[in-house]
């Protein structure tokens, strides 16, 4: 197939097998003990849950590619991109052309960051196969060596790939705005209070944080 045709043709995305925490059941009967806020919000969800999809290296190379742009703009960059390579992996995306990439486009500070992803994951430097055995924190320390990737960045990842737990992103919006309207009244809100509230989440900080999100957005989000 030419480069125009495939161009023209609908892109098809790859068919991924989705998981979701085992842990889910248990955390929201323990939510609903110590939280009079997550007893209320829990029920209003019925059976969604956190779902993972993907795996990492894709996750963040989408993660990547979504930076600071809206939506559907990220979605038409994301399929023209993923055209490029026959399979996406981090060998194929280190063979392309720059110029190809920026014809997708990304910017070319968005092109450094997926090489430097690309490279990081094709050289061994972030230990995929370890992470089930390491912390969250250690997983952040690698992900954020990497060129784009913010704390933040980590923490969702952390979240919706890895689906740890206890994970508390105080540096996002929607979590701190959640909070304030769920706990204080619209009043403003410091990491300060956000990490007081979280004591009674703890160890499913991850799932509150989930049910934070929906109470502002009833449709679930993925990465």
């Amino acid at each position: 197939m030419s480069a125009a045709a495939r161009t023209t043709a609908a892109v098809k995305e790859p068919i991924v097998q989705v998981f979701t925490p085992d842990y889910w059941e248990e955390a929201c009967k323990h939510l609903g003990k110590k939280d009079r806020v997550m007893k209320r919000l829990i029920p209003r969800f019925g059976d969604v849950r956190l779902e993972s999809r993907g795996d990492a290296f894709t996750t963040l190379a989408r993660s990547i590619v979504g930076q600071q742009i809206s939506v559907p703009a990220a979605q038409t960059v994301w399929r023209r991109f993923v055209e490029l390579p026959r399979k996406l992996t981090p060998a194929s995306v280190l063979k392309l052309k720059v110029d190809d990439m920026r014809g997708a486009g990304l910017s070319a500070r968005k092109v450094e960051y997926l090489v430097d992803l690309a490279i990081h994951f094709d050289s061994g430097a972030v230990h995929v196969d370890a992470w089930e055995n390491m912390s969250d924190e250690m997983i952040i320390a690698e992900l954020v060596a990497i060129r784009g990737i913010s704390r933040w960045t980590a923490e969702m990842f952390l979240i919706f790939h890895l689906m740890r737990p206890n994970v508390l992103p105080l540096d996002d919006p929607g979590l701190i705005s959640g909070i304030s309207q769920n706990y204080f009244s619209g009043d403003p809100v410091s990491r300060s209070d956000a990490r007081e509230v979280a004591v009674a989440w703890a160890p499913y900080c991850s799932v509150a944080t989930w049910y934070i999100w929906r109470s502002l957005d009833p449709l679930p989000v993925a990465i």
